[in-house]
Formats: C-alpha cells, structure tokens, sequence
C-alpha cells in the first residue's frame, strides 16, 4: 500500500489484455479515482520504475513478464457540462468503457459517436491512439482532454489542437509519451443526429438491411454487427483486432501497384496519396487463415492476428515481423503495426 493507493506485486493480467497472453507485471496500480492520479504522481513510483497505462487491453501485445508498473484507469464517470446552440460538451472519465460511453451519448441525444460504436478499450484511450472506424476519427469530436503531469504534478486541460492527431497517433504517442496521464476527456457532440453514410461499407449495410435514412440507435447498432462480423470474439479467440495500420503511400507507387494487380484496394487522401487496404496486402501474400507457431492470422480478416493457444508476445512479434518482410518484398510497402508492443 502507498498512502490510498493499493499497489500490487507479480500481478497476472491475463484477463487485462484481449490477446489472452499469460503476462506478469512487476507492479500494478488500479485507479478508481481522479484523486488516484495525483496520488499516483506524488508518490514518485513512475519516475523510479518503467511504466505503462493499461486501458481495455485490446490493443497492446504484453511480453511474458514486464518489470516495469502497470497502470490501470478504472475510474468512471459521465457528465454533460454544457448544451447550447446545438452543441453539448461532454465530460467523460479515462475508465470508462468506450462502448459504454458511446452507447450512453446515444441514449441522451448526445450525437456524433455513432460510427465509432462497438470499438473495444476506453475512453482514456481514445485521444491517445486516435481511434477510428467507419469514416470518423475521435480527433472529430474530442473537444479537450485533462492530463496531470508526471513530473511536476502539474494539471491542466490540452484542447484538441495540441494533441496534434494522426492516423492512429498523437503527441501522446509520440513526444508527449511518458510524460502525462489522462483522467478525463471532454467531448463535443450535438444534439441533433446527421447520419455519416460516407464509408461505403457502412452505407452498404445500412442499405442491405432497408435504412436508407437509420437513427442514431440503427447505425450504431449496424456499425458494431459489421464490425463483430469481421473481428473474432476476444472471449473465444484472442487478438488485438486490427493489427498494421493501412499503409499510405504516394501516387506514383499506387499506379505501380495498380499496373501488376488491378484489384489493389485502395481509397484516394486529401493530399493525393493513397491509403492501401493492409488486410488485401496480406491476404495476397497468401497469409489468410494461415499461422506461424501458436499465432495464426485471422481465416475471416487478413488484418488480425490471433492467438491459437498459449501464445508469447515474442510469438506474435515472429509472425508480425514475417508479414512485413513479405509484404514489403511483394509490394514495396513497409506495414506498421497498429497494436503497441510493450
């Protein structure tokens, strides 16, 4: 124990991360609440020892044993602090359950998360990694996130143009890692629905079921059917969804790309380039339902790894770096892993 804080030793998170691998963490610190972080921060454990934030597990490939500390936002919390002109700011805590939440926005009138429904890990996590799905990213509804300073136990809010979003990035990720926790993140919804059909997948789903013009409970609820029918249920199979990041590249090797498979799956950028569909690289390079030891890829989604059983973040690591080197050879493009390797 420290001080409120409940701190654990050789503490197993098998059932923390969505791969289901048999981990060990040196250290673990469970926060319940916003009183936790600067608790957290004032007893210096993060400065003496490596550490890394554990949300929902799902995207995060852990090794056998980590000797750092792991910490873990399990505080909770919904709050509409602001409706007007059509706009409603909404505060939600780092623990809660993405879907939750998003499931809750929809239940208010709180609008604009549809798309992003159904998407595993929590809401502490979503400025971090920028998650997206279906045509919307959270960089288009985060409105500021609170952060407390490791160092200087500093709090403040950041808005959304600090944090520099990306394609599955931030400065979190990049030069602001390590360096703060999030407690809490405010979000700019509306209270009127407008349905975002611009992902033709979607759309075409909507259509196959007659919802032409769906609510906001019809495609969020379509979104998440698409996304369950693509991805293996954690529960049975363990993954971390979807794996490499669709890799962008520039128009002349799209057309290089093009000339050799006329089927390539590809969708033009703003800025001219084209972003590749990672699954159709992998799945050309015949890896499709196949596997390399105890880690296999996904027989119905060529962007998923899965564990076949008993399988090491080492294992998953192997198959990662074999894909790579195969798509690279066949394509001249180098993949990016999606899922973080601690």
């Amino acid at each position: 124990m420290n001080g409120s804080l409940n701190i654990k030793e050789n503490f197993k998170l098998l059932e923390y991360n969505t791969f289901g691998i048999d981990a060990v963490a040196a250290r673990y610190v469970q926060l319940d609440t916003l009183a936790d972080y600067a608790a957290l921060v004032r007893s210096g454990l993060l400065l003496r020892h490596p550490f890394f934030v554990l949300g929902g597990g799902s995207n995060v490939v852990l090794p056998d044993r980590y000797e750092g500390t792991v910490v873990h936002p399990a505080n909770k919390g919904i709050r509409l602090i602001d409706r007007q002109n059509g706009v409603c700011l909404v505060e939600a805590e780092a623990g809660e359950v993405w879907a939750r939440f998003v499931d809750h926005c929809i239940s208010n009138g709180w609008h604009g998360l549809e798309n992003l429904a159904g998407i595993p890990g929590t809401v502490g996590a979503a400025p971090v990694q920028n998650v997206g799905a279906y045509g919307k990213e959270a960089k288009d509804v985060v409105e500021r996130t609170h952060i407390v300073d490791i160092e200087s136990g500093e709090e403040r809010w950041v808005a959304a143009a600090e944090c520099r979003f990306g394609y599955r990035r931030s400065r979190f990720k990049d030069d602001w890692r390590n360096r703060f926790l999030i407690d809490r993140v405010v979000f700019r919804l509306a209270d009127t629905f407008v349905p975002d059909l611009g992902y033709k997948a979607l759309a075409t789903a909507l259509a196959d079921k007659g919802l032409q013009q769906p609510t906001a409970r019809q495609l969020a609820d379509t979104v998440t059917a698409v996304r369950d029918s693509k991805l293996p249920n954690p529960k049975v199979t363990g993954s971390a969804g979807s794996f490499f990041k669709n890799p962008i590249v520039c128009g002349a090797d799209y057309e290089r790309i093009k000339a050799a498979c006329p089927d390539v799956v590809a969708y033009a950028t703003a800025d001219g380039g084209y972003k590749l569909a990672a699954g159709w690289l992998i799945e050309r390079c015949g890896w499709k339902g196949r596997s390399l030891g105890p880690v296999g890829v996904y027989d119905k989604q060529a962007l998923v790894l899965v564990n076949r059983g008993g399988c090491k973040g080492s294992d998953v690591r192997r198959l990662a770096d074999t894909i790579i080197a195969d798509v690279e050879a066949r394509f001249g493009v180098k993949l990016e892993c999606e899922a973080i390797f601690v």
